[in-house]
């Protein structure tokens, strides 16, 4: 495997379980603090929007939210003007979670970088950033290519 391939999967592992230990310090799994903070951002979003905010599937953000519409963090509710579309909304304890939730993945921010300087940290930012970019990029290209052979002797 690539050496970057490899340390980045190895460091994602990492963080993502150093994440989900914080988190559920707070009673949450791992995938509930994005949907919150999609929903602290803005109210009332349907779980497609969220979905395209987060990169992740409809479905995903439908199991997700049911989980914590039993755990009572949010609402599901009707449109108002389309009562085909489902929007999700923060109850009281939902909205409680902000603080703590967001104190507690900065600490952790702060600690997994705490060895850098502030100038590798900015250039570690702008690094993510460019390969974040590409990585979306080549993606949406993928996504774009015809599913199947594409050389007409194969069919």
């Amino acid at each position: 495997m690539p050496e970057f391939l490899d340390l980045h999967g190895r460091t994602t592992k990492a963080i993502r379980a150093a994440a989900d230990a914080a988190i559920r310090r707070h009673g949450l799994r791992l995938g509930q603090d994005h949907l919150l903070a999609a929903l602290w951002e803005q109210d009332g979003r349907t779980p497609g929007e969220i979905a395209a905010a987060a990169n992740v599937t409809t479905p995903a953000v439908t199991k997700v939210s049911a989980r914590m519409v039993e755990a009572g963090l949010i609402t599901r509710r009707r449109d108002e003007r389309d009562h085909r579309l489902v929007r999700l909304h923060l109850t009281d304890a939902g909205r409680a979670l902000r603080e703590p939730v967001e104190n507690e993945r900065r600490l952790l921010e702060e600690r997994i970088t705490e060895s850098l300087t502030a100038a590798e940290r900015e250039h570690l930012m702008s690094a993510l950033a460019k390969i974040h970019r590409s990585a979306s990029e080549l993606l949406d290209a993928e996504a774009a290519q015809p599913v199947g052979p594409t050389d007409p002797s194969l069919t």
